[in-house]
């Protein structure tokens, strides 16, 4: 009379809980790298500082050598940021916006916008490039 186990064990190796490790690593990354294009749509050398960063929902004004001026990826004429700035900032709860500029764009851009932010209450970030 032969008895056996209930319990036999097998020496396959079951590949399913590994594809399923495999996959969600590849969701994951393929999320992360979508939201780290955050702010690098309009290319500018920035200035180099030190400094801590910080990761807000923020709106990014961006000055280039031209004197154009941008609100996120969109153009703005001059004269017109102001309403555009309120109007796009109107939306946050705790309005701030980065202040993005090449090396060369002059004082009195950067002091415009600044002086806008101030007069409706908001934070300004000055953005640059850590060395």
């Amino acid at each position: 009379m032969k008895l056996r186990g209930r319990n036999q064990i097998r020496p396959e190796f079951n590949m399913s809980s590994m594809t399923d490790v495999v996959f969600l690593l590849l969701i994951f990354f393929m999320i992360a790298s979508t939201l780290a294009k955050q702010l690098n749509t309009i290319d500018v050398k920035l200035p180099q500082a030190q400094g801590k960063t910080e990761s807000r929902n923020t709106v990014a004004v961006t000055i280039t050598n031209s004197n154009q001026f941008y609100i996120n990826e969109n153009r703005v004429v001059k004269s017109n940021l102001e309403q555009q700035m309120i109007r796009v900032l109107s939306e946050m709860k705790f309005p701030s916006l980065i202040l993005r500029t090449e090396k060369k764009v002059a004082i009195d851009q950067v002091v415009y916008v600044m002086n806008i932010a101030n007069k409706n209450g908001i934070k300004v970030v000055l953005a640059v490039d850590t060395p």
